[in-house]
């Protein structure tokens, strides 16, 4: 049946006038399959999301995504999509690879049982007037609370009097400051220091500052900045599998929390008569918690429950789900 399916809506694109009719993949992407990065700084890492959502009716996979040159890498964030379900295909291009305008194209095919397959380009025009060193803001991997700055030097050499006037961060969690280093005819200089806020939310950080200048042909400029942030504690394992159980017969299961420092275990919710702890966890601070929750199902069928452990370490609980199934 899911072959005859998608045999029957190739056919139909097949029977389309051809002029009309792009590969069937082309028609997943619907903000479009260019991106023009426009004119940007040597050395500027540049990247975009296009968006990829399965129209149809059968689940579809990226089976390929390759790129026409080295200065461009791409990659699927997921490569099976249920029908109606989006991904996106994230593409970077290294502006240190070239100068002067450059369009590259991204081949992403689709399948797996009959195979179209899209042309994606991204195009931009490295400017060897305008220098960034480094290329982008990288943090790597930073725990949460901690504070992390990086800088960016920015260098101009040409006729103009060259001017960086603002920098933004739209919505990402740092803190920027502006400096001029240097003012010389037909140079200039300016650093760039981004600093990551201690209340950065937890997981992966990407986007891009804008420098605005009063240059008229590049009047924003991107900088990327990219890292991820580690929650201060860790839970293992997150989830505890009670498996297959009776009704009234007692499991036992426990969970290891780490920290970055000595830390309380302030309170647990969740629990009631079926899930309970013992022993109660211990008012040492420790970087280690360990804590044995004492289960007893009193009802038939399946069972699962949130758990949310309170620190004195952060302020965000730390979640272990509970889940099992139980029978006479």
């Amino acid at each position: 049946m899911k072959h005859t399916f998608i045999l029957l809506f190739l056919v139909a694109f097949a029977a389309a006038p051809a002029a009309a009719q792009g590969p069937w993949a082309e028609k997943m992407f619907k903000d479009g399959l260019n991106h023009d990065f426009g004119s940007v700084p040597r050395g500027a890492q540049l990247s975009h999301r296009f968006i990829i959502t399965n129209i149809y009716a059968v689940r579809m996979e990226i089976t390929a995504v390759k790129s026409g040159c080295g200065c461009v890498a791409a990659t699927p964030v997921k490569r099976v999509l249920e029908p109606r379900e989006s991904t996106s295909i994230d593409v970077t291009m290294d502006a240190r690879r070239f100068v002067g305008p450059k369009t590259v194209g991204i081949s992403v095919s689709v399948g797996p049982d009959f195979i179209s397959t899209a042309q994606l380009r991204v195009s931009a025009n490295s400017r060897a007037d305008i220098v960034f060193n480094p290329g982008q803001v990288s943090f790597g991997t930073v725990t949460r609370g901690q504070s992390s700055s990086q800088v960016v030097d920015v260098e101009y050499a040409g006729v103009l009097d060259w001017q960086v006037t603002e920098v933004s961060a739209k919505e990402l969690p740092v803190d920027l400051s502006l400096s001029e280093l240097y003012r010389r005819p037909g140079q200039v200089g300016y650093r760039i220091r981004v600093t990551l806020k201690a209340d950065a939310p937890v997981g992966a950080l990407r986007g891009d500052l804008l420098l605005k200048t009063n240059d008229p042909t590049s009047p924003l400029l991107p900088v990327l900045v990219e890292g991820t942030i580690q929650s201060n504690l860790t839970v293992s394992p997150s989830t505890l599998s009670l498996g297959a159980v009776k009704i009234g017969a007692a499991t036992a299961r426990r969970v290891v929390i780490r920290g970055t420092k000595p830390f309380r275990v302030l309170g647990v919710e969740g629990l009631n008569e079926e899930i309970k702890l013992d022993p109660k966890p211990s008012e040492t601070p420790s970087p280690v918690q360990v804590l044995s929750f004492q289960c007893v199902l009193s009802r038939a069928g399946e069972f699962k429950r949130e758990i949310k452990i309170k620190t004195d370490l952060q302020e965000a609980p730390v979640v272990v789900t509970i889940d099992g199934s139980s029978a006479p």
